[in-house]
């Protein structure tokens, strides 16, 4: 028998605070919760929330206060939420409303007639003049822009939500304001239950332009230019038009160079504060960066993050296994891996509509268990239903849902697999290089088919590797293979230690057969006699046991078979943490969308 896993890795939901707010009702809630498994929360104030319980107002707090203290008695876990409602560092406009220098700036282009100057606002820059593709004249400007962030209050009865303004979280100041708004006045309410009950406190896709009122704005400051000048040693200034014109040559390096010199300068302005912070204080940050390939963002998560939403990622479509948000489970699992940390989330079912069934959401969560997610956030349990509350980013996949009766099991399962994805070690030896920015999903798909498992790197972590004979080396993981895709090239530098190595393996596009065969030689077989392309395999040792998950991807039957093993297999079921033996070599039917665990004694 398996030991049972605590609370802290059960099932954390949003819970959208979206209506009046009564003790009572947040006690019975919270008792429901605990009735079905799940055992802990994010506090998410929500929009629908009346005005007259205000974005960090004592009466909020007040209510938070309550919440944690009974979650403290039931032995359950809480997350912090920062911002009322998102995306985060505006503290609902009282960021700005503090001082409208704080406001969020951004970058316009301005087409300007022959020789004419171009016509500068208060509190705007030129930053400079230059002639398009085309040969039209225009001027870019920094400045204060028209960009806000959703609101917890509807207008009137709704659905028509308050918009208040975004703050610039490029500059520091507008930051540490953030932080004495929100992260201080939490510490003076519950920060008594830091590190036990309050686990950490989730930031929510910091967006440099907020929501952006027009279309014509680009990301950046003039404190940007400064940043692009340090990384790379050129004036910016003359390559700023093409974030707007990409028919110049170099438009896609030049973007690349602009995003990477805003993400460095957010990093320090924004992330590392809030990080701080937090260690300061005893709690994760936690929550996640805008993109789902922010690799380097995730250094500054205690507990790295990304968000499965909007449909994003959808049972037997091709977005399971292509674009950008197929990456993002490994993105955050890779950083927890190779930082050093100890878990990482996914918020998931986001705005998948009213139409999500309770198989898609076990398959989404099985979607993520296989690539190594152990801190799982369901979007969303409500509060209310009311009005239009029902309609706000649906579906709720908790009390009010169809499934609710027969949800136990659900969360029991993602117990166990977050704990066994957990203080474990992850048997595998490939890695796919990617930027920071951006991580590779075309050789990610041939190895998903391939049943060949993987983690990402990036170059900040190629620089802190320890590369030699056996292979790369980093954070109790050896790589004896490094995948680097046609598109995300690594420096040369780089490049050559890998080669030098050995363990350099080109993947260009359309050649998956020999990126599998050459990947198969170089690293150890998965424990299996038979397999199939819709097969996805994750193998982890802990407690003295090698685990082994498969999970078929796709909606038709497959058929697995365990190689021989002199200590014997169990397959272990995830609802009851009970395990039965099984016969290696004998065909393993599993059932469309199916996921089953085996384990044996480590040898």
């Amino acid at each position: 028998m398996l030991p049972a896993p605590d609370a802290s890795f059960g099932l954390m939901p949003f819970w959208f605070w979206n209506d009046a707010l009564d003790e009572s009702e947040l006690a019975r809630q919270i008792d429901d919760f605990a009735a079905h498994g799940v055992t802990g929360f994010v506090i998410h104030p929500r929009v629908g929330l009346p005005e007259d319980i205000g974005w960090m107002s004592d009466r909020m707090l007040g209510f938070v206060r309550f919440a944690v203290e009974q979650a403290a008695r039931r032995g359950m876990k809480v997350i912090l939420y920062d911002e009322g409602m998102y995306p985060s560092g505006s503290s609902n406009g009282q960021v700005v409303a503090s001082n409208p220098a704080f406001a969020c700036r951004g970058l316009v282009r301005v087409l300007l007639p022959s020789e004419a100057s171009p016509k500068l606002e208060a509190g705007w820059q030129l930053l400079s003049i230059a002639l398009d593709h085309a040969g039209q004249r225009f001027a870019v400007i920094e400045g204060p822009i028209a960009a806000v962030i959703r609101g917890l209050h509807y207008v009137g009865e709704g659905p028509a939500e308050q918009s208040p303004p975004a703050a610039d979280l490029l500059n520091p100041a507008a930051t540490q304001r953030f932080i004495a708004l929100v992260y201080d006045r939490y510490a003076a309410c519950v920060g008594d239950h830091f590190g036990s009950t309050v686990l950490g406190i989730f930031t929510d896709e910091p967006s440099l332009i907020g929501r952006p009122c027009e279309s014509n704005v680009r990301p950046g400051t003039a404190a940007v230019l400064h940043e692009a000048q340090r990384l790379f040693n050129e004036d910016f200034r003359p390559h700023l038009l093409t974030l707007w014109d990409d028919q110049y040559p170099d438009a896609t390096l030049r973007r690349r160079q602009w995003k990477q010199a805003c993400r460095s300068l957010l990093e320090r302005t924004y992330y590392r504060p809030l990080h701080d912070w937090c260690t300061r204080h005893g709690l994760w940050l936690m929550g996640h960066p805008e993109g789902p390939d922010d690799y380097a963002l995730e250094r500054y998560f205690h507990a790295p993050g990304q968000d499965l939403v909007w449909r994003w990622v959808m049972p037997d479509e091709p977005t399971a296994l292509e674009g950008p948000q197929s990456t993002q489970a490994k993105c955050a699992s890779s950083a927890m891996l190779h930082q050093g940390k100890q878990r990482n989330s996914n918020e998931f079912c986001g705005a998948y509509g009213h139409e999500l069934t309770f198989e898609q959401m076990q398959w989404l969560a099985n979607w993520c268990f296989v690539r190594g997610t152990n801190l799982m956030i369901p979007h969303a349990f409500y509060y209310s239903v009311r009005g239009p509350r029902r309609d706000e980013r649906p579906p709720d996949v908790g009390p009010n849902s169809p499934w609710w009766s027969r949800f136990g099991p659900f969360a029991a399962h993602c117990r166990r697999m977050c704990w066994l994805n957990t203080d474990m070690t992850h048997v595998c030896d490939v890695a796919i290089y990617g930027h920071g920015d951006e991580l590779p999903w075309r050789a990610a798909k041939v190895c998903y088919e391939s049943q060949i498992d993987f983690n990402y790197l990036d170059d900040a972590d190629l620089h802190a590797v320890t590369i030699d004979a056996a292979g790369v080396r980093i954070a109790g993981m050896t790589y004896r293979a490094v995948v680097v895709d046609h598109d995300v090239q690594p420096p040369a530098m780089l490049a050559e230690r890998l080669r030098a190595a050995g363990v350099l393996v080109h993947y260009d596009r359309g050649d998956a057969d020999s990126l599998r065969k050459t990947l198969s030689q170089k690293t150890a077989r998965v424990p299996l006699v038979q397999t199939s392309p819709a097969l996805r395999v994750r193998q982890v040792r802990k407690g003295g046991q090698h685990f082994l998950i498969l999970f078929n991807e796709v909606n038709a039957p497959c058929t697995a078979a365990l190689a021989p093993h002199e200590a014997g297999w169990f397959e272990l079921d995830t609802t009851r943490s009970e395990s039965r033996p099984v016969a290696a070599g004998q065909p393993l039917q599993l059932a469309p969308h199916a996921m089953r665990v085996f384990h044996h004694a480590v040898r």
